[in-house]
C-alpha cells in the first residue's frame, strides 16, 4: 500500500531547479507544463507523478534512482531514531506522522537532525567536563573533541556507507581496488622496501602516478590502504559536509575526526553496508569468521561493527575499546551510547586488561555495572607492525561490548553456561564499589576512613560504607 501513495518532493524539485540555475518559468518551458504547475509542484500542493518523473530525467539528463530518491525513508528512519530519545518518551509521536513531516518538511527535519546532533555534542563536552577532580584537562584536547565528534553520532555515517557501497561495486567491476585505481586515476599500486618508503606506509606519488605501499604490510593492511586512498580521493565532500557541523576548538580535533571518517569510508568500500550487514546475521557476530569472508583484519572487521547503526537497517550495537598493555586507550568508538564511551577502560577486573595473557585467544566475559546494566564483552589481542625481521610490532587488546539484551544474538552465547557477571566499574574515580580489592584510587565524593586504628582488606576503607 505505501507503493501507491502519492509522491511529494518539493523541496527536492525545488533544490534541483536552483543547481540547474533555472527560474519556474524556465523549467516550465523545458517540461512542458506551465510555471503555476511547477509552483504548486515545489509546494507539495500536487503529486509529481511518473510521467513527471520520467520528464525531469530525459530533460536534464539525470539518474531516474537520483530523481526519485529513497521517497524520504531514509529520513523518517533517521528522524525516528532521534525520537526514540528518552526526553521525547512523554511526548505521543506516531510513526505515520513522523513519516510525513520527514517527506513532505524535509529541509525542516535536516534542521531538527542538525540540532540534535549538535545539542548531543554539547552534551557529551559537558559531560567530560564535569566527570573528573580535573575537568580542565579535556579542554582544548582534540582527541576528546574527536571522540566527540563521533560519539555525538553514533558513530554511524550513512552517507559515507552509500558512498563507499558505489565505490566497491565499482571496484569489483575493475578487478580490485588496484584495476579501479588504474581505470578511475591512472594510479598505478608499488610495494616499496621500508627503507624507502621512510617511515610511511602509504604513500601517494603524484608526481610518478602511484600509489606507494610499504612491503612488510600483510593482505588485509595493504587492501585497506589502498581503500584508505580511496576513501580521501572520492569523498572529500562529504567529509566536508560532516566535519562543517563539528564543534572543534583547533584544526587538530578537525584533522583526527577527519581521519576517523576515512578509516570509516575504507572499512565500508572493504565491509560494504548491505553485503555486511547480511553476513553479521549469516554468521552470528563471529568476528574472525567475517574477517575471513571479507579479507580483513580483526580488529578491522571489529571496527566495523560499530558502524551498523543506519537508520531503518540497524544491527546489534556495540561499544570498541582498544587498548595498550599499559592501559592506554588508543582507540574508543561508541555506537550504542554506552557509560565506557567516554571513561570506561581502566577497570582491571574487565578482560580486556588479561587477555594478553593468552593471545589471539577470543575471551568472552559477562558484566555488570555498579547501577546493576549488564553487557557481554568479546576480548582478544591484536598486533600492528611487524611484517620482518626487526621490524617493530605492537601488541594491542581489543573488546567488543553490548548490552545484554543483544547477547543471545552473537555466536560467543550460544550453549554457553549461565554464569554470574564480573562486577566493574567505568573508572575507579567513578566507581562506588566500596569492596574493591582491584581498586587503584579512591571515588569522588566518598570520605576515606583513618587508617590508624583499622584496616580494611581493600585498598580504601569509607565513613559510609
Amino acid at each position: 500500500m505505501a507503493k501507491d501513495r502519492p509522491v511529494y518532493m518539493g523541496p527536492r524539485l525545488r533544490r534541483l531547479r536552483r543547481e540547474l540555475g533555472l527560474t519556474q518559468a524556465d523549467m516550465a518551458a523545458d517540461l512542458e507544463i506551465s510555471a503555476s504547475y511547477v509552483a504548486l509542484l515545489e509546494r507539495n500542493q500536487r503529486p509529481l507523478t511518473a510521467d513527471m518523473l520520467l520528464r525531469l530525467a530525459r530533460t536534464y539528463k539525470l539518474d531516474m534512482a537520483e530523481v526519485a530518491g529513497d521517497g524520504g525513508t531514509e529520513q523518517t528512519a533517521r528522524l525516528q531514531a532521534v525520537l526514540k530519545d528518552p526526553m521525547f518518551a512523554d511526548i505521543d509521536l506516531p510513526a505515520l506522522a513522523t513519516g510525513d513531516v520527514a517527506v513532505n518538511y524535509p529541509g525542516i527535519t535536516e534542521a531538527l537532525l542538525r540540532l540534535y546532533t549538535s545539542y548531543r555534542e554539547e552534551h557529551l563536552a559537558l559531560a567530560d567536563r564535569g566527570a573528573g577532580p580535573e575537568p580542565q584537562e579535556d579542554a582544548g584536547d582534540p582527541v576528546a573533541e574527536s571522540r566527540r565528534f563521533l560519539a555525538a553520532r553514533r558513530n554511524s555515517f550513512p552517507a559515507l556507507d552509500d558512498a563507499a557501497e558505489k565505490l566497491a561495486a565499482e571496484a569489483e567491476a575493475e578487478g580490485g581496488l588496484t584495476g579501479w585505481l588504474k581505470a578511475r586515476h591512472n594510479l598505478r599500486v608499488r610495494r616499496l622496501p621500508t627503507d624507502v618508503m621512510a617511515g610511511s606506509m602509504r604513500r601517494l606519488d603524484r608526481h610518478r602516478d602511484a600509489v606507494l605501499l610499504d612491503d612488510t604490510l600483510d593482505s588485509a593492511s595493504s587492501q585497506f590502504q589502498l581503500a584508505l586512498q580511496i576513501a580521501y580521493l572520492e569523498m572529500r565532500k562529504p567529509f566536508d559536509a560532516l566535519l562543517k557541523d563539528g564543534q572543534f576548538s583547533g584544526t587538530s580535533g578537525q584533522r583526527l575526526a577527519r581521519r576517523a571518517l576515512a578509516s570509516y569510508g575504507a572499512a565500508a568500500i572493504l565491509m560494504p553496508y548491505t553485503a555486511f550487514a547480511k553476513a553479521v546475521e549469516a554468521k552470528r557476530y563471529d568476528v574472525e569468521a567475517l574477517a575471513r569472508q571479507f579479507g580483513a583484519s580483526f580488529e578491522q572487521t571489529a571496527h566495523r561493527l560499530t558502524t551498523l547503526q543506519k537508520p531503518g537497517q540497524e544491527r546489534v550495537p556495540f561499544f570498541f575499546l582498544r587498548v595498550d598493555p599499559a592501559g592506554n586507550v588508543s582507540k574508543r568508538l561508541d555506537g550504542a551510547g554506552f557509560p565506557f564511551a567516554r571513561h570506561g577502560g581502566s577497570c582491571p577486573l574487565w578482560s580486556v586488561h588479561r587477555v594478553f595473557e593468552t593471545p589471539r585467544e577470543v575471551v568472552t566475559q559477562w558484566l555488570e555495572l555498579p547501577d546493576g546494566q549488564r553487557y557481554f564483552s568479546v576480548a582478544r589481542t591484536v598486533t600492528a607492525g611487524g611484517g620482518g625481521w626487526g621490524a617493530p610490532r605492537v601488541e594491542r587488546a581489543i573488546a567488543l561490548c553490548c548490552a545484554a539484551e543483544h547477547a543471545h544474538r552473537l555466536i560467543y552465547t550460544q550453549d554457553a553456561p549461565a554464569v554470574e557477571p564480573t562486577p566493574i566499574g567505568v573508572t575507579c574515580r567513578l566507581c562506588h564499589r566500596a569492596q574493591c580489592m582491584a581498586r587503584s584510587a579512591p571515588p569522588i565524593g566518598r570520605d576515606m576512613l583513618p587508617d590508624d586504628y583499622r584496616r580494611t582488606r581493600a585498598p580504601f576503607g569509607f565513613a559510609d560504607g
